[in-house]
């Protein structure tokens, strides 16, 4: 579809919009229950510690979904897809705490329920990596929503109206687990640690209190499901329970495996509304069909007699518009705050594949945040001391395994990766040739490095950069980035993408030589030319790999270029992040920097919010490393 033909069908969306709501005679009310940082660790999923009677008896009179996706591992790239319809993937959006336009007429999904009649209240979450989304529509009627605050409720609306009101508990979230003093109720001696988790004092400690917090959150869903029947409105309303991605634990938040997207998801549709509901909703039992966050949107839409915008990359669950039961759910990974990655991830009903195209990357980086958790200290001071096996220490490896296959009938903790298993070769290529088709159908922007993609995008939305083939070719991005990460051979490959006119695939070429290293060693003069290149991603990409691997005068070459890219003064900010990572990459070899790191901007009046802590946060991260060496 070209961009014309999505802002005529929007714009025809809208003027019909109201028109197809009124043909319903009786529209049912929607409720939204989400939790933060947790996966399906509830009573009604099998877990013998939970103790959440709420969600277990809306889950007794609804559905249980066994496998809902978040499609993205952490809070705000995965939100984003709730709220747009699409996969944060496709809007440029991915990455954790970005700040992105939208295209030009693209509007929210509450904002077509508010163009129905429907009075739309959010309590209060609004973490979306998007910027002016405020600004969509024209007067009250046409906003977002109705209200967003933590005084919004279905009970402000206009007598009559009918309502799709949020409530977010942030009860659950990764800092509370790890806030002291907290007087426990759950044994920690009683938890059961995933493989994956060492059995240490204070991963115990915090298990047991995350299991309180369940508890806790279950208490406030409770509350706000009596509220419904008080206002007798319980037989008029559907009602979604859901968490936003896995546990605020590493390895599952942030991880896009099934142990950072497998979600809680739970649904009741009273008897009134029981035409809407689907095939394999069944009341009180379980339903197999795979849902992702993606599809949300189209469901909500869809169930309160809105046709979903064809624009739309998820199908109905539920409604008058239920789509096709769909085989595979997509996950995606990007940068974390200030540590950058890439991953992509696919699951059917019993596989999960993941690809790595950053392998020369940890999946245990130090992110500041993910440390100021004491388990996530511990287990890591046991990896330093060598006191894990394998599947413990796996996390904290400096690099990771370009594929990743988990059988999760026999592993569900996805500890064993069978990728390279003889047998499982035809589920292997199944799964990544499925995986490349939905980059390249999904148009998936990550196949950019990020400050490549701000560069191309200027004063336009990334989502129209990525339908401009002259400008984002996702085809051979797909085969360039498999050929860099996959890390094996084809030299000649990685030449000629070196010397590639487009930038984007240069980058790709750089990378390719950093993730091989010194099987790539022939290559590295050939980058020795992209240490002046126009492109931000495609020199400090270089400038690593030659820093890291290469002689002592492109050594000094490189840092030369890595210390002019870490001004904030000069650069973009997301170009300065790159820079750091980079330098800290380089070990010992990065040490000349040292004094002029100190003495270089942590500051700027074009970064602000949670950006602005990236900088002083890796400089000080660089320095104290290099201090205790």
């Amino acid at each position: 579809m070209t961009f014309r033909v999505l802002l005529i069908a929007l714009w025809a969306l809208g003027a019909q919009g109201p028109a197809t709501a009124a043909q319903t005679q009786e529209r049912p009310n929607i409720l939204w229950l989400s939790s933060e940082d947790n996966g399906p660790h509830l009573g009604t999923y099998g877990d013998d510690v939970a103790r959440t009677p709420n969600l277990d008896a809306l889950a007794a009179r609804g559905v249980r979904y066994r496998v809902a996706w978040s499609n993205a591992p952490v809070c705000a790239p995965a939100r984003t897809t709730i709220i747009t319809g699409l996969y944060a993937t496709s809007l440029g959006a991915h990455h954790m705490r970005s700040a992105i336009r939208l295209p030009p007429g693209f509007r929210l999904f509450p904002q077509l329920l508010r163009e129905a009649g429907y009075y739309t209240s959010n309590n209060s979450k609004l973490d979306y990596n998007l910027v002016g989304w405020e600004a969509i529509g024209d007067g009250e009627s046409q906003g977002v929503w109705s209200e967003s605050s933590r005084e919004a409720h279905w009970r402000n609306r206009p007598e009559g109206a009918a309502f799709f009101s949020v409530f977010n508990y942030t009860t659950t979230h990764e800092s509370q687990i790890r806030r002291r003093p907290h007087q426990a109720v759950q044994d920690p001696a009683a938890v059961r640690l995933p493989a994956y988790h060492p059995d240490a004092p204070e991963m115990r400690r915090a298990w047991a209190q995350y299991y309180d917090k369940l508890n806790e959150m279950d208490a406030q869903a409770g509350a706000h499901l009596r509220e419904l029947d008080a206002d007798g409105l319980a037989d008029s309303t559907i009602v979604f329970y859901w968490g936003d991605h896995g546990i605020g634990l590493p390895r599952g938040k942030r991880t896009p495996l099934d142990a950072g997207l497998l979600v809680p998801l739970l649904v009741y549709i009273p008897p009134a509304f029981a035409h809407l509901a689907s095939a394999d909703y069944q009341a009180g039992g379980e339903s197999q069909r795979l849902v992702g966050f993606v599809d949300f949107a189209p469901t909500v839409l869809s169930l309160v007699g809105i046709e979903p915008p064809a624009y739309y990359q998820g199908a109905a669950f539920l409604g008058a518009h239920v789509g096709a039961p769909k085989g595979l759910l997509f996950g995606f990974r990007g940068r974390m705050d200030e540590r950058f990655d890439s991953v992509r991830s696919v699951r059917d009903g019993r596989w999960v594949y993941a690809r790595n195209y950053m392998p020369h990357r940890s999946y245990g980086e130090f992110l500041d945040y993910m440390f100021q958790t004491p388990a996530t200290r511990e287990w890591y001071r046991l990896y330093e001391e060598g006191a894990l096996p394998p599947v413990q220490a796996f996390f904290w490896q400096p690099t990771k395994p370009y594929e990743e296959l988990y059988d999760l009938d026999s592993d569900p903790w996805e500890v064993r990766n069978v990728a390279s298993v003889a047998e499982h070769a035809a589920v292997l290529d199944r799964l990544s040739e499925a995986l490349d088709r939905h980059l390249v159908g999904t148009r998936d922007l990550g196949l950019l490095h990020e400050a490549e993609m701000l560069a191309r995008t200027g004063d336009g939305s990334p989502w129209e950069l990525a339908r401009d083939r002259s400008r984002f070719d996702a085809a051979a991005l797909v085969a360039a980035a498999r050929l860099a990460a996959d890390g094996r051979g084809d030299l000649a490959g990685l030449r000629r993408l070196i010397g590639h006119a487009d930038a984007a695939l240069r980058y790709w070429g750089a990378l390719g030589v950093l993730v091989r290293g010194e099987g790539a060693g022939e290559l590295l003069p050939d980058l020795e030319g992209l240490l002046h290149d126009g492109s931000g991603a495609v020199r400090i990409t270089a400038a690593e790999a030659l820093g890291r691997f290469g002689s002592a005068k492109q050594v000094s070459a490189s840092l030369e270029v890595l210390i002019a890219a870490a001004s904030l003064e000069d650069n973009p900010v997301i170009e300065t992040v790159a820079a750091l990572n980079a330098i800290e990459a380089l070990g010992p070899r990065g040490a000349p920097l040292i004094p002029r790191l100190r003495a270089l901007p942590t500051e700027h009046e074009k970064v602000s919010g949670v950006q602005a802590s990236y900088v002083p946060r890796l400089i000080e991260r660089i320095v104290s490393v290099h201090e205790a060496r």
